[in-house]
């Protein structure tokens, strides 16, 4: 019994909403990269299921590479999220102000 390609499709529809919510609604630094992690991941689930679904391995060597991206995001972003704590104390985005001393 396979499982159809809608079913994929739905839960990474569902995934890259959950994270656009959480992007747009959050005002923690760390929810809104963890919310950017979820659309990447919605999207490379859709990358898979249609690579699948086609037989072709162009979908699954793209996810490859927004993993990789992904992976080099995480590290940078990590990055300046804890040297924007150390300079701010503060993780909240209406209280990081980087422009103004």
């Amino acid at each position: 019994m396979e499982i159809p390609l809608s079913y994929y499709l739905l839960l990474g529809g569902f995934l890259f909403v959950c994270g656009v919510l959480g992007f747009l609604i959050k005002r923690n630094i760390i929810t809104i990269f963890m919310s950017i992690e979820l659309m990447l991941n919605g999207v490379n689930l859709t990358f898979v299921a249609f690579a699948a679904h086609w037989h072709a391995l162009s979908g699954q060597v793209f996810v490859f590479f927004v993993m990789v991206v992904a992976a080099a995001e995480a590290a940078v972003g990590l990055a300046i999220i804890i040297a924007v704590y150390r300079t701010r104390e503060t993780l909240n985005v209406d209280q990081v102000n980087l422009l103004k001393l």
